[in-house]
């Protein structure tokens, strides 16, 4: 698997490594899933985080590669909540909705509290990440977008854009060429995906009931 974390091509003096480049491009592919709401997107966002793992753990990036993990964790429950739900919307797809404001405020506190605990972790041991505060926020808030993902709710595209704002920079600054450009692709698909999933947020209906009068 060595071959992996060799370098694949050079882009403007930028150096794309075969991980980066293969595990970014998987997830481009899983967060287009996510946006047709296709069951689909979770065993490609545990793909995409394995590869990546790899990637990370041998640039010593900890606080990445231990993203990864969660990202393969949350995947798994992601496809089982999405395979007991699918049925929900009229058309059989998955059902998109609002958080309510208290699931807000639960991904919000959430978001902030783990940041401040991670990101603490990593500034007492400065071996698991160079950047501990950027890296934190990247770590917390895959972790949320994920989990509002999971519950079909519209605002894990503004949390992966939230996201994508520290991404980027992080990415480029630590040699990670082709998952800062990848994130910029993210930036686009999420603001199409978020059109998407608010539109049918608005329009979906309840499924009529077996036996009922339509």
């Amino acid at each position: 698997m060595n071959w992996l974390n060799g370098e694949a091509f050079t882009v403007l003096g930028q150096h794309i490594k075969w991980s980066d480049m293969i595990g970014n491009t998987i997830g481009l592919t899983a967060l287009a899933l996510g946006w047709r709401r296709s069951i689909w997107t979770w065993p490609a966002q545990f793909v995409s985080g394995l590869i990546l793992f790899v990637a990370f753990a041998a640039g010593h990036l900890s606080g990445s590669a231990g993203k990864q993990v969660v990202v393969m964790v949350v995947a798994a429950g992601g496809w089982l909540a999405w395979s007991r739900g699918r049925r929900q919307a009229q058309d059989g797809s998955i059902a998109v909705r609002f958080a309510t404001w208290r699931e807000r405020a639960f991904l919000l506190g959430g978001a902030a509290l783990g940041t401040v605990a991670v990101a603490a972790l990593f500034t007492a041991y400065p071996a698991l990440s160079w950047d501990p505060w950027p890296d934190a926020y990247v770590f917390v808030g895959t972790i949320v977008a994920m989990f509002a993902q999971a519950r079909g709710m519209v605002e894990f595209w503004f949390a992966w854009l939230l996201v994508d704002v520290v991404g980027v920079p992080l990415n480029f600054a630590n040699g990670y060429a082709f998952s800062g450009f990848v994130y910029v692709i993210y930036g686009a698909l999420v603001l199409w995906g978020l059109r998407d999933w608010w539109l049918r947020s608005r329009t979906s209906v309840k499924p009529v009931l077996e036996g009922a009068t339509a």
